[in-house]
């Protein structure tokens, strides 16, 4: 299945439905009166985050969704019938916006979550409403209210405990590969990954966390370049960060202020989250490129970072131990 992580949709709610005009007429009774009914409400248009689903695709070519108008007031009294609502499912960690991209109307971050977007019009007015003493036979009816409509974006954040960051090549997707069951593509060339992986990492029988991977980030990608920043939404509702650098590249504090700079260029909080450094790729270093680039990136973050192989598994329980330990100490916050 395709994924995608944003749609546009047109909703409208339905509008209510007409009151009616009418007098009792029947035999042997002296004296009739006005008894027509008010109209039913037009059905409203919800969002309702489900369980199972984990991409907008069935939005892709149905982006239209309009609810039934409410039925007509009717004599004898008889109020229309109210129409049924219409329900978008999404996935958990749907965020709904308004045209402007915005404007957040919802944020469905639970299964079950229900949101009204639309609301359905009232019925209007049957005569039988507008009797009074002193108005015995009114002959006003009104008709159904307008039922509202907007385009809204649907935006889906995944639902994830930690993120992995880095520069293309970083190893992300082997680190995923080898903390989980997850199986990402993974080659030797750089944008591998062109769409956000979830991993669920298993320590024991009691301790368990979500890891998200994304595609790797480029310098200017706040602005477009590569693939851009779009899917670091992903990566917002995590409470820890596990930033990969690449242990071969000659320089890995410029690799690591580079996606710093994106972080920060996106906004969102990201650069604010808990943050664990690992030097990826060991396996490819002389020990005397180990000792200087652990040195030079410790002095540029300030603390000293895990050194571990997604290939060979060294270093990986250490580092899923520490983003365990994070997730749960910021959960208790």
């Amino acid at each position: 299945m395709k994924f995608l992580d944003e749609a546009k949709v047109y909703l409208k709610a339905g509008d209510g439905g007409n009151g009616v005009v009418a007098f009792r007429r029947e035999k042997y009774i002296e004296f009739g009166g006005p008894d027509g009914g008010n109209g039913g409400r037009g059905g409203n248009v919800l969002a309702q985050a489900v369980e199972g689903l984990n991409t907008l695709i069935d939005y892709r070519y149905s982006q239209h969704f309009k609810a039934r108008k409410g039925g007509n007031g009717a004599g004898s009294d008889r109020t229309g019938a109210a129409s049924d609502d219409v329900i978008l499912k999404v996935p958990v960690g749907t965020v709904i916006l308004a045209d402007d991209k915005e404007t957040v109307l919802a944020d469905l971050i639970e299964p079950g979550q229900t949101a009204i977007l639309c609301r359905g019009g009232d019925g209007g007015h049957g005569n039988a409403h507008y009797k009074t003493s002193t108005n015995r036979a009114p002959r006003r009816a009104d008709p159904g209210y307008p039922g509202e409509e907007r385009w809204v974006w649907l935006r889906l954040k995944l639902i994830a405990d930690a993120g992995l960051v880095g520069l293309p090549n970083a190893g992300k997707s082997t680190f995923l590969a080898a903390s989980s069951a997850a199986r990402p593509k993974i080659a030797d060339y750089p944008f591998t990954t062109l769409h956000p992986q979830l991993g669920v990492v298993r320590l024991n029988a009691t301790e368990e966390f979500v890891l998200a991977d994304i595609p790797g980030l480029i310098e200017g990608a706040h602005e477009g370049a590569g693939l851009g920043d779009r899917f670091l939404g992903h990566i917002e509702r995590c409470a820890v960060l596990l930033h990969l650098i690449d242990g071969t590249q000659a320089d890995p504090v410029e690799t690591y202020r580079t996606v710093r700079a994106e972080l920060e260029g996106y906004g969102g909080g990201l650069v604010d989250k808990p943050e664990i450094v690992a030097l990826n790729k060991m396996d490819a270093m002389t020990p005397q490129a180990k000792t200087s680039r652990i040195k030079a990136l410790a002095r540029a973050i300030g603390k000293e970072p895990l050194l571990i192989s997604g290939a060979t598994g060294e270093g990986v329980p250490e580092a899923l131990r520490a983003l365990a330990d994070t997730i749960k100490a910021a959960r208790q916050k």
